[in-house]
């Protein structure tokens, strides 16, 4: 229980940081929001209860699939605000086009081989 409990506390610290720092440096929060630090996180998090070096290798390879269709939503969400849509509008659409990018990712996957 403690394990769960630290990585608990130190991913909600990690959370926490990034949006007091990018409620004064938004560029900054974004910049820690955007490090890979919740996939590093895990990956030692992972190593430290499985060390096993195929795990690791899919694991990461899976991440690096993954995170390709959720960026656009980085790019939809701004264009949504600016235009006038509300935040919690563009945050849903955000979040849904990202969720059909990652099927859509899943699918291609199976399609071409790609193990996921």
């Amino acid at each position: 229980m403690i394990p769960f409990l630290l990585k608990t506390a130190l991913s909600a610290l990690l959370v926490a940081s990034i949006a007091t720092v990018a409620r004064r440096l938004p560029a900054l929060g974004a910049l820690i929001a955007s490090l890979p630090l919740v996939s590093v996180l895990g990956m030692v998090f992972l190593w430290a209860e499985k060390p096993d070096r195929e795990l690791m290798a899919v694991h990461s390879e899976a991440t690096f699939w993954y995170v390709l269709p959720s960026l656009p939503m980085f790019l939809l969400i701004p264009v949504l605000l600016r235009r006038g849509w509300p935040f919690w509008g563009s945050l849903v659409a955000g979040c849904v086009v990202t969720v059909l990018l990652y099927l859509a990712v899943v699918w291609c996957a199976r399609r071409y081989g790609v193990a996921l």
